[in-house]
């Protein structure tokens, strides 16, 4: 963790002064991977949460693999997820770039369904579709958080809070929105091998101005590559980044299931994060609604209740949104370990957890 973190990763680096995105980019020159997500939660009920996930061109790593396309040239490929916590059978689609789509700069059609337009910070998000269409206005703040910085400009992943404000349509019932979201965009080589093989994501919205973002990456063998927790505070124009003495735990977990690439997969039920340093007490307890959607790369979105305490603050909410993708063994996905319960209403059994020692 600490050699890609210190070696490869100038993220932290960049949060001293970190340079503002000016605009979204396009498969060009080495960089052939592209990803740009909107994602937003706390929408009311039945919604929960909305998500747009693109994937120009799909990485050689166990977390982006999807061997049931049967994909031959995967920069070739690109792939969308857009779902919310209704249930949905076509919020998953892949294309082949070269006839079913139009990039650049301003621009990222997929085929006659979705539409990224406009450059930042105004942005414009479309689709289309029998089941699920949105028309909304996406407004970048300035206030920017690097995920990945890698050195010798390899690759770039970066994080900024935006307004949301338009429609969504859901089987001819509309819903408004006008709520803080996340843009994300990131760019990469095609690296050879990437070895990550388990991912979470959790984005949990603390009140109209702060937001909180916690994420683990780690490698087929266990070892964690990435742990990292930011705390944004649009109104003061701070955001604070954590990487040492945090811990994810998962408590509780669905039957096992088999994903669409034949991949054995656990899904968190009860799950969270504890963050100890001498300034900074953060304790994260979640529990899963059970609207997982398969199609974010190799794994599933969805959304989830929460409750967190930051140096004795407590904050809860019904809306947060995560991401969650692990194709390790399932003798890695089953190990067990002590550890704090979730100091939530219900005391459930701790059957895995997982830990950043």
């Amino acid at each position: 963790m600490q050699l890609f973190q210190d070696l490869l990763d100038r993220s932290k680096q960049f949060h001293q002064a970190p340079p503002q995105p000016t605009m979204l980019h396009a498969q060009q020159g080495r960089y052939k991977i592209i990803h740009q997500a909107v994602k937003i939660p706390n929408l009311p009920a039945p919604l929960h949460y909305l998500n747009f996930y693109s994937l120009i061109g799909q990485p050689r790593a166990p977390i982006f693999q999807q061997p049931h396309l049967h994909i031959e040239k995967p920069l070739q490929v690109a792939t969308v997820l857009a779902s919310s916590s209704m249930h949905s059978v076509g919020h998953f689609h892949a294309y082949d770039i070269r006839q079913d789509c139009v990039f650049s700069p301003q621009q990222f059609q997929f085929a006659k369904r979705e539409r990224l337009t406009g450059q930042l910070p105004q942005l414009k998000l479309q689709r289309d579709d029998d089941e699920l269409s949105f028309d909304l206005n996406i407004h970048s703040l300035d206030l920017v958080s690097y995920f990945c910085q890698l050195r010798w400009s390899l690759g770039q992943y970066w994080s900024l809070p935006c307004q949301c404000q338009g429609t969504l349509t859901y089987k001819d019932q509309s819903y408004q929105i006008d709520q803080l979201g996340v843009l994300e965009h990131g760019r990469s080589i095609d690296f050879s091998l990437l070895p990550l093989a388990f991912y979470v994501y959790q984005l949990i919205p603390l009140s109209n101005t702060q937001q909180l973002i916690v994420m683990q990456l780690r490698d087929q063998f266990n070892s964690i590559l990435y742990s990292r927790l930011y705390l944004k505070d649009i109104a003061t124009q701070q955001v604070q980044i954590y990487d040492k003495n945090l811990s994810l735990y998962i408590q509780r977990v669905y039957p096992v299931v088999k994903t669409p690439n034949d991949q054995a997969m656990y899904l968190p039920r009860v799950w969270g994060w504890s963050l100890q340093q001498s300034d900074m007490h953060i304790e994260i307890c979640t529990q899963s609604r059970g609207d997982f959607k398969f199609g974010l790369a190799a794994g599933f979105v969805g959304s989830f209740c929460y409750q967190v305490l930051i140096n004795g603050e407590k904050f809860v909410g019904e809306h947060g949104y995560c991401e969650y993708v692990d194709c390790r063994s399932l003798k890695y996905q089953e190990l067990k370990q002590e550890h704090t319960q979730c100091n939530l209403a219900y005391n459930p059994t701790v059957i895995i957890a997982k830990k950043d020692n």
